[in-house]
């Protein structure tokens, strides 16, 4: 689990040897987690931070008439909550959309590697800011473009993130994601969500089969979706050359 973290940190700044021994005596517990189970629920205490090894989650809320907003995705590497155990109670739940792979870091050990380690607490703190930058993307993304255009945008997003993290082949990446959660994303309804998805297989530009995603010509909806990766921060010049998207440089004139 630790290499994991280590990655994920190192993709925004650089640690070092002492850096690395330190974050690897964190003993976190790593626990299997079925799919459409609440990590955490708003209410809840906060206590242990979560990172999502393997599988999908999200960030959500649920309105007193049960509609439910999704305001964030989780891939591998993604802390789901690496701040909010200063808060009193949890004003919003982390669920798994898929089966995942969780370990669950104490806060004492997260408090004491900040407290004594600046190059992790950098680290960390791009975390925070990049999760930030998605919000704000997203926001833009929901409040401006029509629906086509939103779906096809967090399907560029995810294909980034994805690779970054090596989990994209061939442009096609797990897709566990149901009309309904896309909807509750992309404040659509499933039925509008439905004649989206037609329309972007109607043009060539994806296939869905099996729950797994393909993008069929990836600079055709990049296009489609004016898709501007700069919010992801990726051209970072400290990001690690075994991280290198492909295609990202020919996006911000690299």
């Amino acid at each position: 689990m630790q290499d994991a973290l280590i990655r994920k940190l190192e993709s925004f700044e650089e640690l070092s040897d002492a850096d690395r021994a330190a974050l690897r005596t964190f003993v976190p517990r790593v626990r299997q987690v079925s799919a459409r189970t609440d990590l955490i629920q708003e209410g809840d205490l906060p206590g242990d931070v979560h990172l999502i090894l393997d599988g999908y989650a999200c960030r959500y809320k649920v309105l007193p008439d049960g509609q439910r907003q999704i305001m964030a995705f989780f891939v591998p590497g993604d802390f789901c909550d690496l701040n909010v155990f200063i808060l009193d109670q949890m004003d919003h739940s982390i669920g798994t959309i898929s089966p995942c792979t969780v370990a669950e870091i104490p806060r004492q050990a997260i408090e004491n590697v900040i407290t004594h380690h600046p190059q992790v607490t950098k680290a960390m703190m791009w975390c925070a800011l990049v999760d930030e930058a998605v919000l704000r993307e997203w926001l833009v993304n929901n409040g401006n473009r029509q629906a086509d255009r939103r779906i096809a945008h967090l399907f560029c997003e995810l294909l980034l993130r994805l690779e970054a993290v090596g989990r994209v082949s061939d442009n096609s990446y797990a897709f566990p994601f149901t009309q309904h959660d896309i909807a509750d994303t992309m404040s659509l309804t499933s039925v509008h969500v439905n004649r989206t998805l037609q329309l972007l297989r109607g043009l060539n530009l994806i296939t869905l089969q099996h729950r797994v995603l393909t993008i069929l010509d990836v600079e055709q909806l990049k296009a489609y979706c004016d898709f501007n990766p700069n919010y992801l921060h990726l051209r970072n010049a400290r990001w690690s050359g075994r991280r290198q998207v492909p295609w990202l440089s020919s996006v911000q004139g690299g």
